[in-house]
């Protein structure tokens, strides 16, 4: 349990931490979201079922997905659906979307959040791993996005996709595999805003920044110490900017909103380079920090 709050917001948190939005303001939206079994993935699914949504989540992972629905139903008095599932094979993307409309008569949402990566020198990269990042960040999301759009349009209905994505905008040095895979799903869904626009379907994404999540744990503390000098802020994001940044996308708020990229990152666009590896030498001798 402690290690598991040594970054990120605690459970209890998740559960009391006060929120802009009036209680049920989600009450009989459904939404599925993708890769919950922690850090911001986790976070929304609090934040909607706290808000009276009927939540979906989804990851690889049993045990964590569980703990999930646990502590969701056991703090917040509110039960959600969990199931293990890999987004990255459309035949348990096409499930797990079916399974949601059986049990709800519907989806209006879907939050791509599952994703992840590894920080290493692009020189390094294996071909298996370069394959699997850009899988499960580029072809994963897609598979969930046009699935969904596909189940909009038979029914007639409105739909919502937002998509988990990532700064790059001045490139992500360590990180060039999920640098493509993000921009690749961004310009993806800046695409399919227009083209899906007359199934009255909108597709946004959120970009965060530095937020303190689970995931620190697998960077190296050369990098970690840099995290909160990346942004002109100097600090740390958390969990609780991305969920209520997901809420203003799926509700009525964001009804106008379409083809964008909300950046959560503290002005980090326009100030500084995270080195999740770590800062090369090169680049402190010359300057750098």
């Amino acid at each position: 349990m402690q290690d598991e709050q040594k970054f990120g917001l605690s459970i209890e948190e998740l559960a009391t931490r006060e929120t802009v939005y009036k209680e049920n303001l989600l009450e009989n939206h459904s939404v599925l979201i993708t890769g919950a079994g922690s850090g911001m993935g986790k976070a929304m699914a609090f934040l909607f079922a706290r808000l009276g949504a009927n939540v979906t989540i989804c990851g690889r992972k049993e045990e964590k997905l569980i703990k999930v629905y646990d502590e969701i139903l056991n703090r917040c008095d509110k039960e959600i659906y969990w199931q293990v599932s890999n987004v990255r094979d459309p035949e348990m993307v096409e499930d797990i979307l079916d399974g949601i409309i059986e049990r709800t008569g519907k989806i209006d949402t879907v939050i791509n959040n599952a994703g992840g990566q590894f920080p290493q020198d692009a020189i390094d990269f294996s071909r298996k791993g370069w394959l699997a990042v850009l899988d499960l960040n580029l072809n994963a999301p897609w598979w969930v996005m046009q699935e969904a759009a596909k189940r909009w349009k038979k029914s007639g209905t409105s739909g919502n996709i937002i998509n988990l994505v990532a700064n790059v905008e001045r490139g992500m040095p360590q990180a060039a595999h999920t640098c493509a895979a993000r921009a690749g799903t961004i310009y993806l869904s800046k695409t399919l805003a227009t083209e899906w626009a007359p199934h009255n379907i909108r597709v946004n994404c959120i970009a965060p920044g530095t937020i303190e999540t689970e995931g620190f744990e697998v960077y190296p503390p050369e990098a970690l110490e840099r995290f909160h000098k990346a942004n002109p802020m100097q600090k740390l994001g958390d969990v609780w900017d991305i969920a209520e940044a997901s809420i203003y996308l799926a509700h009525d708020t964001g009804s106008f909103i379409t083809g964008e990229v909300l950046t959560i990152d503290g002005g980090m666009s326009q100030w500084g380079v995270v080195w999740p590896a770590g800062m090369p030498d090169y680049f402190k001798m010359n300057g750098g920090d």
